[in-house]
């Protein structure tokens, strides 16, 4: 199983950016997606999660300005950042909790991180 993550970039505070992540590869199924960050000298953070279902779970910091969405027939989680602030500087890396084809075993999926810069 693969995850690819697209989408990180330089944006100036206030402004607004999407990020996608698509897994592909031996899928049975998919549980929760989400996004996690990790900012220089600072412990990775959960961001937001989705489940198969559509409920959702956000960091208090982000609560209103960044919005988590899922396409299940693609294997694919968006999100979408608002009112960006210069905290928000970090690698962003997506996750799935994946049944995989052939063992169904339950394992997560890290993909690869892209770069979140806010700055003026």
């Amino acid at each position: 199983v693969q995850l690819q993550a697209s989408g990180g970039g330089l944006v100036q505070p206030g402004g607004s950016l999407r990020l996608s992540c698509a897994a592909s590869g031996s899928i049975f199924s998919i549980n929760a997606m989400g996004w996690y960050r990790q900012a220089p000298g600072k412990q990775r953070e959960l961001v937001a999660s989705i489940t198969s279902g559509g409920s959702t779970n956000y960091a208090d910091s982000v609560k209103g300005r960044f919005t988590i969405a899922r396409l299940n027939a693609l294997n694919t989680v968006y999100l979408q950042m608002g009112s960006l602030k210069p905290e928000d500087t970090a690698v962003y890396y997506c996750i799935a909790d994946t049944h995989e084809l052939s063992t169904y075993q339950l394992k997560r999926y890290w993909g690869q991180g892209t770069q979140v810069t806010v700055s003026s």
